[in-house]
């Protein structure tokens, strides 16, 4: 049996929360046949501790606004390099980058399908890399003194 509709839709109401305060790297997983305590998880990346934590604040935000309530949260305390929060039939992974790269979950989890998402947050993202490589190869002025961060989010 595959995600139910309602876990589908709260992981997009997720992965939108997340897009909108810049996380990269936004995948969702079925893994309800393989997993019999949740339906879904949403894996998503952060660049420094204090990114993870926005990230968290908005998906908590959101999906509290949507009616769901958080069972867990394990990963604040400290520095935040890797968050999970349990909805339930939810489950959001937010990583710093360096954490996602060497836990792979999509990997892990990679005979699970993918869950589709909508275009809005895969442009939000494209967007979002793309300005972040024309600062790092010199196409926004490094000389400014403006943080990746910022210009990403003066280009999108």
């Amino acid at each position: 049996m595959s995600a139910t509709q309602e876990a589908i839709d709260l992981t997009i109401i997720a992965a939108r929360a997340a897009a909108d305060v810049k996380a990269t790297s936004i995948t969702a997983i079925d893994v309800a046949e393989r997993l019999a305590l949740t339906d879904t998880f949403l894996v998503v990346s952060g660049s420094t501790e204090r990114q993870v934590r926005a990230i968290v604040d908005s998906v908590e935000e959101a999906l509290h606004k949507a009616g769901c309530r958080r069972k867990r949260r394990e990963g604040m305390e400290g520095e935040a390099h890797w968050v999970l929060l349990d909805f339930g039939i939810l489950m959001v992974h937010v990583q710093q980058d360096e954490d996602r790269e060497f836990y792979a979950l999509e990997k892990l989890w990679g005979d699970c399908p993918a869950i589709e998402l909508p275009e809005d947050i895969q442009a939000s993202e494209a967007a979002q890399e793309s300005a972040l490589a024309a600062y790092f190869s010199g196409g926004i002025d490094n000389a400014t003194g403006v943080d990746a961060t910022t210009a990403a989010d003066q280009i999108s």
